[in-house]
């Protein structure tokens, strides 16, 4: 990647749930590299409640932003409100004529075991996390294909990838943003529209109670911002999910097992619970290019197996 490409004069972004923490850290780096602004926060709690649209927060990010230099406005849509996104979008294209950037940041948490979960708790997490996302990745799509430019990233997160107790609500909104990454920069690829995802770990008011102090110092917001500038560079990667915390950097991947042909017939059921260790084996698994690539491997066994038994 080029150096150059880190650098954001003259681009638009848009960053959700950026009146705090990781968030307000995104905004903070992107216009501080020439970016500007919209610093999107809805003013709630990491519940989700008292929410009320105030720009307080978002604001006081913004008034950072100008006196470091910069153009940023702000903006109290909840991202659960598609026409209060779209407004959101209108407004920031009329003022300065595009939008390149979008960060997915905006999330609450309502942790609880499943058992003790109400499904209220559950949908609203999915509401926020999923639909926020796809609300405003609607709002800015056509845009982005318009100006054959854009770069977006969904905040997902370890728990989504691996799962975390008490938190199946906020890991199944999370895994989802993946497969909704997945298919967007696939959609998005003729019209240069990279999309990724950011699976952070940090100290914000999310994770306040969690872990202790020590880790939480260690645990900086500022630290996972350097992934999120290269996913939304202007040779940025695509359909890439990496991992960010402490100033350590990975990337996660999901793989398809070279997998074996068991055929049909009464006995498969038995066959494969035999031959299970084989079909889970990690030997040689790889990251398909699409969902099409689990059939087409499917097909080439059942060929293979067909030509050695003829």
């Amino acid at each position: 990647m080029s150096l150059d490409s880190l650098d954001f004069k003259g681009r638009v972004a848009i960053v959700t749930g950026a009146g705090g923490g990781l968030g307000r850290q995104h905004a903070l780096a992107l216009a501080a590299r020439g970016a500007k602004v919209v610093v999107n926060d809805l003013g709630g709690a990491r519940d989700g409640a008292s929410g009320t649209g105030s720009v307080t927060a978002a604001q006081a990010v913004v008034q950072e932003i100008l006196a470091a230099g910069g153009e940023a406005i702000a903006n109290g849509a909840s991202v659960t409100d598609f026409a209060a996104v779209q407004a959101m979008v209108a407004e920031a294209k009329a003022k300065w004529g595009r939008i390149d950037i979008l960060v997915n940041n905006a999330g609450i948490l309502r942790d609880k075991s499943f058992a003790k979960m109400e499904i209220a708790d559950f949908a609203l997490v999915v509401d926020v996390h999923l639909m926020g996302a796809v609300n405003c990745t609607k709002a800015v799509w056509a845009i982005m294909n318009e100006q054959k430019y854009g770069r977006i990233v969904m905040t997902t997160s370890s728990s989504g990838l691996y799962g975390n107790f008490g938190q199946s609500n906020y890991g199944a909104a999370k895994m989802a943003l993946v497969g909704l990454m997945q298919t967007l920069s696939i959609e998005g690829a003729k019209n240069d529209i990279r999309v990724n995802c950011l699976a952070p770990t940090a100290a914000t008011r999310m994770t306040e109670g969690l872990m202790s102090e020590e880790v939480l110092a260690a645990l900086k917001p500022e630290a996972v911002v350097p992934a999120m500038l290269v996913m939304v560079a202007e040779n940025a990667p695509t359909r890439t999910i990496l991992c960010a915390g402490a100033g350590t950097f990975e990337a996660a991947h999901i793989t398809l097992t070279q997998g074996v042909h068991i055929g049909l017939g009464k006995l498969a059921p038995e066959n494969l619970a035999l031959s299970l260790a084989d079909v889970t084996a990690r030997t040689n698994d790889q990251v398909p290019m699409s969902g099409s690539s689990q059939g087409q491997n499917e097909i080439q066994k059942m060929m293979a197996a067909s030509a050695i038994s003829n």
